[in-house]
């Protein structure tokens, strides 16, 4: 499955949870519901998989990413009343530092869902072929004002 449509997939899932719930709940709830809508979705996914952190080649950590999915994606959660740039910012740290194309950053404590989705600038090409194909998909149904 390609990138975006992996990413809407996700974001589908996350919706329904939010939706069902609302906000208000531990960042935990979210993960173990967003589990479940996953596996229904039929994604493949690892729920807090350890991953190494590496600075010049060696090894100073580990860190656990609240989804893998797919192989290709990596989901952070939070349950927050909003978003921050610090949330955003470490949304990317991982995307880089586990080195995976792109990562979504979910929210479920805000009154309406909130996502973003993070690039890894080390797959540069990946990400203008998703930025190119948006683009094509605008100009063919251009929005009215």
């Amino acid at each position: 499955m390609e990138l975006d449509g992996l990413t809407y997939k996700v974001n589908g899932c996350a919706m329904k949870v939010h939706n069902t719930l609302g906000n208000g709940f531990q960042e935990v709830i979210y993960q173990r519901c967003l589990a479940i809508e996953l596996g229904k979705a039929g994604l493949v996914f690892e729920r807090e998989k350890e991953q190494t952190i590496y600075y010049e080649g060696e090894v100073v950590g580990t860190r656990r990413a609240d989804f893998i999915v797919e192989g290709k994606v990596i989901v952070e959660l939070k349950a927050l009343i909003n978003l921050e740039d610090v949330h955003l910012a470490q949304a990317k740290n991982y995307v880089v530092a586990y080195d995976f194309p792109i990562g979504l950053l979910i929210n479920f404590g805000a009154v309406s869902l909130q996502f973003k989705k993070v690039f890894n600038p080390k797959h540069n090409r990946l990400n203008q072929d998703l930025q190119d194909k948006r683009i094509k998909q605008d100009e063919k149904n251009p929005k009215i004002l």
